[in-house]
């Protein structure tokens, strides 16, 4: 997935997957992943999606600062 914000690009086929998550199992409507990415550049983003019912309903692309990363990491 390839999204851009505030003129950057965020892209799923060239950045760095750092760490994935998934809350819930396969099929329910309340789970969700979070997929933590780190551009060619050095910018972090969560390539996020999920159930219906879940925190995050459909596929998206999230920026994430570099001071929020480390709390992210040890959250998940």
């Amino acid at each position: 997935m390839k999204k851009i914000i505030c003129k950057k690009e965020y892209d799923t086929e060239t950045a760095t997957l750092i760490k994935a998550y998934s809350f819930g199992k396969l099929g329910d409507p309340a789970g969700y992943e979070e997929d933590l990415y780190q551009t060619p550049e050095g910018l972090y983003f969560l390539h996020v999606g999920g159930g219906e019912a879940s925190i995050h309903p459909t596929e998206d692309i999230e920026r994430m600062a570099k001071t929020k990363v480390k709390a992210w990491m040890e959250q998940h």
